[in-house]
């Protein structure tokens, strides 16, 4: 009898974020670094701009980071852009120790259990998806920052961060999951509507603020 509504369910949902979960650091940063190594001049106008960047950060923090990505982007449309982004993800999938294989290895556990796996990033869009292709991950769905093209080139539009994954998720139809993975306080609104909230290599002291903010206990895992 119990059969019906269990098929009626349908397959778990699991969510994934990425940078610090399947990836060691943060694969956009890492994009933007490459972007100003390989252009010198690019390194030039940041020091340039660095009294409008000093001048920004006694506003916000994200304001100097948003002008270097911009800088970092300047000169190129969605097209250049996407094919920037798709040689990036090519070269980095080489690097084998930047993965976290257990993140991997459990997020391929879950497709072969039959969940319906979702990556949600603050890493932009079209990178992580190019990454997990890369990587041989099909049948993903990803949540993802967003760029959109501005007079000189990309820039930045919705960064899918803390309470804004909520927002994605609501969008995408999804309000309750059963596990969610992440690895830092912004993850603690991901993590809260989960049945199952999994931090990834927390220390003792962010586990304590992010059971803080979810009222409840986490399973804590060490992945490498």
């Amino acid at each position: 009898m119990d059969a019906a509504p269990l098929e009626a369910a349908g397959p778990r949902v699991v969510l994934f974020d990425f940078d610090g979960v399947l990836i060691h650091g943060d694969a956009f940063y890492l994009f933007m670094r490459e972007r100003y190594k390989c252009a010198p001049w690019r390194v030039l106008l940041a020091l340039l701009c660095s009294p409008l960047l000093l001048l920004q950060l006694l506003f916000s923090r994200r304001l100097p980071l948003r002008t270097l990505v911009r800088i970092a982007l300047l000169g190129l449309g969605e097209k250049r852009y996407q094919a920037a982004a798709t040689a990036f993800a090519g070269t980095l999938v080489q690097r084998s120790r930047q993965f976290c294989r257990d993140g991997l290895q459990a997020l391929r556990r879950h497709q072969a259990a039959g969940d319906r796996v979702i990556v949600v990033t603050g890493c932009e869009h079209a990178l992580v998806s190019g990454i997990l292709q890369q990587l041989g991950l099909t049948d993903l769905e990803v949540l993802a920052s967003r760029l959109r093209r501005g007079w000189f080139g990309m820039r930045p539009q919705w960064h899918n961060v803390g309470r804004r994954k909520i927002e994605s998720l609501a969008k995408h139809g999804l309000t309750t999951w059963q596990v969610a993975y992440g690895d830092s306080i912004y993850d603690a609104p991901m993590l809260k509507l989960a049945t199952e909230a999994v931090l990834v290599n927390g220390t003792p002291t962010l586990c304590k603020k992010v059971e803080k903010a979810l009222g409840r206990a986490v399973t804590r895992v060490e992945w490498f």
